[in-house]
C-alpha cells in the first residue's frame, strides 16, 4: 500500500518588511501587506512587535477581506480582555472622600482582572435613605467594596430597613461584583429579581445577571428565574435577553415552533442575534424546512454581531463554523455530495470543528466511491494532532468499509479487531455507570456522577479524554463546569479576606456557595449522564456494525476462494507490470513516511489499487 501527500502551497520569494515605529497598524495596512505578497510569518511578526490592540471591527474587516488565518489569529491575540458590556446601572450618590477602611486593602481583594461596571442615569426610588444606608452606598462609591458589603450584610441580617430591602440587596450584589465574587453577587441579584418586574431595581439587577452569565458561561439560573416573568412585564431594555432565554427554555422542552417565534423577536442589533439565528437554523432543520434552515445558517455566517471580549469573539467564530457544517450536512442528507464537500471545505483549518468536518467529508467521498481520498482524510483525523482530542470512533468503521470495498480483507479484520478491543470496554463502563443512576433514587445522586468524572479527584476510568471533550460541547454542561470552577476560586478569595469580614459575611457566602454547588453538581451530573447515554447508544451501534462487517468479510472471503478454485488458469500477473502512478501536472506527490506535519494535514491521499477481481 502506498500513501501520498498532495501539497497545495507554492513557494514564494521572501521579503522582509519592517514597520516604522510610528506606523499605526490597522486592517487596511495589513491587507496592503497581504496584497503585495508579504509572507504571512512576516506580517504576524509585525503585528506582535507593533504594540497595537486590534478591535472586533478590525477582526471582522480582516475576515471579510480574506486575510490569512494566521494574520487574523495574531490580530485577535492583541484584543484587550474587556468586560462584557452592561446595559443599565442604578444611580448612586456623589462619591465620598471617606478615608479607606482596612477592609479595602488592595492585597485583600484578589486579582487585578475584573468585570467593569458602566454607569447610568436612570431614576430610582426618591424616598430619602436612612443615614446608615447612605453611608454604605458612599463607601461603595468610594471604591471600598469590603467595607460597604459588611455594612449591607449587617442591614440584611438584622432586617434594619425592610422598605429598602431591594436597594440593599442590589448594592450588596454590586459590592460583591466589584470584589470579583461573581457567584455571590449573582445570589443577591437573583433575590432582587424574585421580587418581580414591578420592583424598581429589577431592571438594574437583570443586566448584571446577564453579565455574570457571560463570565461564567452558565445561563441556567438566569433562565430559571427569567422565564417565570410574563413578557409584558419585562423591562423594555432587557427584552432581547428575555426572548432569547425563553426561546432556549422552550427549545429544551421540545416546543420548537414557540421557541422559533421567540428567537425571531431578538433584535438584529442585539449581541444575542447571532445565537438566536443559529437556534432558528437548528429548529428549521429538525422541522425539515431545509431551505429556511440554510437561510438562517447563512445569516449566522454573514453576521457582523458585536463582540466585547475575546471569549465572545471565539463564540461567534464557533457558531459560524457550526453553521457551515450544518449546511454541508443538509446537502449530504439530500445526496448532493459535491456541494456538501464544498461546504465542508469552507470550515477553517484552525477551527475546533475542522477534524469533524474532514471526517464527514470523508464519508461523502466514500459514498461517491472516491475511496483513496476518503482514506487520506481519515489518516489526518487519526493523526496524533487530533486522535487524543477528537472522539470520532466512527472513523474506524468508515476505514474498515473503505478497505472492504477495495477487497483488502486482512486490513478490515485488523481494523475491526483493534476497534473492538479499544471501545468495547469503554462501552461496558458507560452501560454500568448509566445503570447505576437509572432509577429515580439514582438520579437524586447524580452529583456523585459529576464528582466521579469531573471532581478534584476523579476515579480511574477507561473513557478517553476525547469523549469528555465531546461531552463538554454541550454548552449548558460546559457552562456549569466553568461556573463550579469559578465558585472554587471564589471560596479561596473569601478565605483570603480579613477575619472580621471573613467570619461574618464570608461565613454566609460559604453557605450560599455550598448549597448552590450541590444543586449545580446535580444538574451537571444529569446532563453528563444524558450525554453519556447518547454516546453509549452511538458506540453500541458502531460495535454492532463492526460485527456485521465481520460477517460480510467472511462471506466475501468465501466467494473469493470459490472464484479462485473455479478459475484454474488464474495467476498473479502483477509482477509482469511496472505500475506507473500518473499524477496531475499541477501537483507534486511524494510518499508518506509515517511522520505527520501540521502543514500536511488534510492533503493526504492513498494510492490503493485494491485486490478486487
Amino acid at each position: 500500500m502506498r500513501i501520498h501527500l498532495v501539497p497545495v502551497a507554492v513557494t514564494t520569494t521572501l521579503a522582509l518588511v519592517v514597520a516604522p515605529k510610528a506606523w499605526a497598524l490597522n486592517c487596511d495596512e495589513l491587507m496592503n501587506m497581504v496584497d503585495v505578497n508579504v509572507p504571512t510569518s512576516i506580517i504576524v511578526q509585525t503585528i506582535e512587535s507593533s504594540g497595537e490592540s486590534f478591535t472586533a471591527d478590525d477582526i471582522r474587516c480582516l475576515t471579510n477581506k480574506g486575510a490569512p488565518q494566521d494574520v487574523i489569529d495574531a490580530a485577535k491575540s492583541t484584543m484587550a480582555a474587556a468586560a462584557p458590556r452592561e446595559e443599565e446601572e442604578a444611580p448612586a450618590p456623589t462619591k465620598s472622600t471617606t478615608k479607606s477602611s482596612s477592609f479595602d486593602d488592595s492585597d485583600a481583594i484578589g486579582g487585578t482582572s475584573r468585570l467593569e461596571d458602566k454607569g447610568g442615569d436612570e431614576e430610582e426610588d426618591t424616598a430619602r435613605d436612612p443615614e446608615k444606608l447612605e453611608d454604605a452606598i458612599k463607601a461603595f462609591e468610594a471604591k471600598k467594596p469590603l467595607t460597604a458589603s459588611l455594612m449591607f450584610h449587617e442591614m440584611l441580617q438584622d432586617n434594619q430597613f425592610p422598605d429598602k430591602e431591594s436597594k440593599v440587596l442590589y448594592y450588596m450584589g454590586r459590592a460583591l461584583f466589584d470584589l470579583q465574587m461573581y457567584h455571590s453577587a449573582q445570589y443577591y441579584f437573583i433575590e432582587v429579581l424574585k421580587k418581580g418586574p414591578s420592583n424598581p431595581y429589577f431592571k438594574y439587577a437583570l443586566p448584571k445577571l446577564v453579565t455574570i452569565a457571560k463570565y461564567t458561561g452558565d445561563e441556567s439560573d438566569l433562565t430559571r428565574i427569567v422565564t417565570k416573568v410574563p413578557p409584558e412585564e419585562f423591562p423594555r431594555s432587557a427584552r432581547n435577553q428575555f426572548y432569547y432565554l425563553l426561546g432556549t427554555r422552550l427549545y429544551e422542552e421540545g416546543k420548537l415552533t414557540d421557541a422559533r417565534k421567540h428567537f425571531g423577536q431578538v433584535s438584529d442589533k442585539s449581541d444575542l442575534f447571532t445565537k438566536s439565528k443559529y437556534f432558528e437554523g437548528i429548529i428549521y432543520t429538525k422541522q425539515e424546512k431545509l431551505k429556511s434552515a440554510v437561510r438562517s445558517y447563512t445569516d449566522v455566517i454573514q453576521t457582523k454581531g458585536e463582540a466585547q471580549t475575546q471569549q465572545e469573539l471565539d463564540e461567534l467564530d464557533r457558531l459560524r463554523d457550526l453553521s457551515i457544517m450544518n449546511i454541508a450536512r443538509i446537502y449530504f442528507s439530500i445526496d448532493r455530495f459535491d456541494e456538501a464537500n464544498t461546504w465542508y471545505g469552507n470550515v477553517p483549518r484552525t477551527s475546533e470543528y475542522w477534524p469533524e468536518a474532514l471526517f464527514e467529508s470523508a464519508y461523502s467521498n466514500f459514498v461517491v466511491s472516491d475511496l483513496n481520498q476518503s482514506l487520506g482524510q481519515i489518516l489526518t483525523v487519526e493523526s496524533p494532532f487530533y486522535s487524543e482530542d477528537e472522539f470520532l470512533p466512527e472513523a474506524n468503521i468508515l476505514k474498515a468499509l473503505t478497505f472492504f470495498n477495495l477487497c483488502e480483507f486482512k486490513d478490515v479484520d485488523r481494523i475491526l479487531t483493534d476497534f473492538d478491543n479499544e471501545y468495547r470496554p469503554v462501552h461496558e463502563e458507560m452501560k454500568d455507570t448509566l445503570k447505576l443512576y437509572s432509577t429515580e433514587e439514582g438520579k437524586k445522586l447524580a452529583d456523585q456522577a459529576y464528582d466521579r468524572f469531573f471532581g478534584t479527584k476523579p476515579k480511574d476510568t477507561l473513557l478517553p479524554k476525547s469523549m469528555f471533550n465531546k461531552f463538554l460541547r454541550n454548552q449548558e454542561l460546559a457552562g456549569i463546569v466553568t461556573h463550579l470552577e469559578a465558585m472554587d476560586r471564589e471560596e479561596a478569595l473569601i478565605d483570603a479576606q480579613k477575619s472580621q469580614w471573613k467570619d461574618s459575611i464570608g461565613e454566609q457566602l460559604h453557605k450560599v456557595i455550598a448549597e448552590d454547588r450541590e444543586r449545580l453538581k446535580k444538574r451537571a451530573g444529569l446532563l453528563l449522564l444524558r450525554e453519556m447515554a447518547q454516546e453509549a447508544n452511538y458506540l453500541g451501534d458502531l460495535l454492532t456494525q463492526s460485527q456485521i462487517i465481520k460477517f460480510e468479510v467472511v462471506d466475501a472471503k468465501r466467494a473469493d476462494y470459490q472464484y479462485k478454485l473455479t478459475s484454474q488458469d488464474l495467476q498473479d500477473t502483477s509482477k509482469e507490470y511496472q505500475l506507473d502512478f500518473a499524477t496531475s501536472s499541477d501537483r507534486i506527490y511524494w510518499p508518506f513516511n509515517g511522520e505527520f506535519w501540521q502543514d500536511e494535514l488534510g492533503y493526504y491521499r492513498y494510492t490503493e489499487q485494491g485486490s478486487c477481481k
